[in-house]
């Protein structure tokens, strides 16, 4: 019959789809994973166990995953030790659901009406420090090392993903399974698109993370105008108007023609990038020396891409409130951009972002 819910609380939730958001497409191949997905206005992470069994019935193998739904992801990381051991529990003990319940009672809270707003108020819950400057969304504590293994992991194309996420486009991020890592990728691309200068864009969307999505999703991805999301399903590829921009590991590539300049690394982007490298080393050299680091390297990431988001976006908000609306060649440099490298992902952006400036950057022509 394929993947069914087998149980949940409360029993009246509408899960429909959800036993196919928690089961990655493909994992049959691998032993374990965790997944994040959305489900409605609600966020899930779902560990899976694979484990052989002597049954012609469930054909030699038992495969289970066992979630939980939350209106925000911020917190889910911390119960995934618990359902890491609950999957291995109902694979080796089927139909003993004594802790999932005892569970559920400790930690039910507030689930969000059917309007999405809260029924009461939401607990406020400890963050470090730099997270306040972000998009309510945007705080998610998951395990160190995330940030890096995004930047090892695409090298000098995150200056192009950085592009892509603050124009907001349809990211989709396709990986065979497991997925677990793919959705941190998920997250990191958002990442790259805050900004905490007040009074921006109020029209913008926001840059949503949708995580996991399968063939299920296609309708609700269709009405969708900004996300990131990831996918095990090769089909999407075929399927361009679902997305604008398709990542095949570390090959980032779009079908739209006006934005295939934005796909080449020009000589600020890898200024960017030496600079964030720099300061990874020196992060990493004052943690050797043992001085009193406070500042972690996710921060130290995010913060990069947030400072340079916050430079752009001040420069262009002051020119377009200067008398003559003129934007230049020293402007673009001041704001770390190659002046005519960046010219196309410039304009682009005064569109997205309706900010009323002139461009006067001329662009080289060839003799």
């Amino acid at each position: 019959t394929g993947n069914m819910v087998e149980w949940c609380l409360p029993q009246d939730i509408d899960l429909e789809g959800v036993e196919f958001k928690s089961m990655a497409s493909g994992s049959h191949k691998i032993q374990s994973d965790f997944i994040y997905f959305r489900k409605g206005l609600c966020f899930g992470l779902a560990c899976f166990a694979n484990m052989p069994v002597e049954s012609e019935l469930e054909r030699g193998a038992r495969m289970k995953s066992v979630g939980i739904l939350s209106p925000s992801y911020t917190l889910l990381y911390r119960y995934m030790h618990f359902l890491e051991n609950q999957v291995r529990h109902q694979l080796e003990m089927p139909g003993h659901y004594s802790h999932l319940e005892a569970f559920y009672d400790d930690k039910k809270g507030v689930l969000p009406d059917s309007k999405g707003t809260p029924t009461s108020q939401q607990p406020v819950h400890w963050l470090p420090s730099i997270h306040r400057y972000m998009y309510p969304e945007m705080k998610i504590t998951h395990p160190a090392g995330c940030m890096s293994q995004f930047i090892k992991f695409f090298g000098e194309q995150i200056l192009v993903l950085w592009k892509f996420a603050l124009l907001r486009k349809r990211i989709l991020i396709f990986s065979p399974p497991p997925v677990g890592v793919v959705c941190y990728r998920v997250y990191c691309c958002c990442c790259l698109a805050n900004v905490s200068l007040p009074g921006l864009g109020g029209t913008v969307p926001e840059s949503k993370p949708f995580f996991y999505v399968n063939v299920a999703d296609i309708e609700m991805l269709e009405t969708e105008v900004s996300y990131v999301a990831c996918t095990t399903e090769k089909i999407f590829e075929e399927k361009q108007d679902l997305y604008d921009v398709y990542v095949d590991n570390q090959n980032v590539k779009t079908h739209h023609e006006h934005l295939q300049p934005l796909l080449k690394i020009n000589s600020a982007d890898k200024e960017k990038y030496r600079r964030l490298n720099d300061q990874r080393q020196m992060l990493m050299y004052s943690q050797e020396v043992g001085e009193d680091c406070s500042s972690c390297e996710e921060d130290l990431f995010i913060l990069f891409f947030m400072e340079q988001n916050n430079r752009i976006f001040q420069t262009l908000m002051e020119v377009s409130a200067s008398q003559d609306k003129t934007l230049t060649a020293d402007h673009a440099r001041g704001m770390g951009l190659d002046p005519q490298g960046d010219r196309s992902f410039l304009m682009d952006l005064l569109e997205v972002y309706g900010i009323d400036v002139m461009l006067v950057i001329d662009n080289p022509c060839c003799t």
